[in-house]
C-alpha cells in the first residue's frame, strides 16, 4: 500500500481508510492566525454574528476593561494598575478617532466577551493574535490588555468571585444609603 507524499507509513490497524482521507482530517485544523476567533465561534453559537456586528463605541469596549482593572486593584501594585490604566486610556483614543482597523476592532469585541465569560485561554490566544497580526496598529496598548488578562486569572485563582458583581457591593468604608 501506498501513502500520499507527507502521510505517515503506520497509521494504526485500517491502512486502506487511512489512504482514502487526507492525513489532515484526522488531526486538528491548522493553526493560524485567525484560529482564536475560529475556535470561539464553534464553541458559542451567536459568536461570529456579534463579530459581524462589532461596531460598538469605545465606552462600551472600555466599561468591562476598566471594570476589571478597578477589581485587581486592592491586591495589584498601584504602579502596575495605573500603567494599565494609561494604555486603556490610548485604547479608547485610537478607537474613538477610528484609528483601528475592522479586524482588530471585531477580535477585540470578541476579546473583551472572552474576558467577560473568564475564559482567560481564548482570551489569550485572540490578543496573540492582534500581536501578530496588526502589532504596529496595537503595540501601544495591547501589553496593557495582556497584562489585565493575567491579573484577573491570578486574582480569580486565588479568590472566585464573580468580577462583573462587585459593583454592586459595598466596599469597606462605605454604608448603604
Amino acid at each position: 500500500c501506498l501513502f500520499p507524499a507527507g502521510a505517515a507509513p503506520d497509521l494504526g490497524s485500517a491502512p486502506a481508510a487511512a489512504a482514502t482521507l487526507p492525513p489532515r482530517v484526522l488531526g486538528p485544523p491548522p493553526l493560524g492566525p485567525l484560529s482564536p476567533i475560529s475556535q470561539a465561534e464553534g464553541r458559542r453559537p451567536g459568536a461570529e454574528a456579534y463579530l459581524e456586528e462589532c461596531s460598538v463605541t469605545a465606552d462600551a469596549i472600555l466599561a468591562p476593561l476598566r471594570e476589571a482593572l478597578d477589581s485587581c486593584r486592592p491586591v495589584v501594585q498601584k504602579q502596575v494598575c495605573d500603567d494599565i490604566g494609561r494604555r486603556l486610556t490610548v485604547l479608547g483614543d485610537a478607537w474613538a478617532q477610528e484609528k483601528l482597523s475592522a479586524p482588530v476592532r471585531k477580535r477585540m469585541c470578541l476579546l473583551v466577551q472572552e474576558l467577560q465569560h473568564q475564559h482567560w485561554d481564548t482570551a489569550d490566544e485572540i490578543h496573540r493574535s492582534l500581536m501578530v497580526d496588526h502589532v504596529n496598529e496595537v503595540s501601544q496598548w495591547l501589553v496593557g490588555i495582556k497584562r489585565l488578562i493575567a491579573e484577573m486569572r491570578s486574582l480569580l485563582a486565588v479568590e472566585p468571585v464573580a468580577v462583573t458583581d462587585s459593583s454592586a457591593e459595598a466596599g469597606p468604608g462605605q454604608e448603604d444609603p
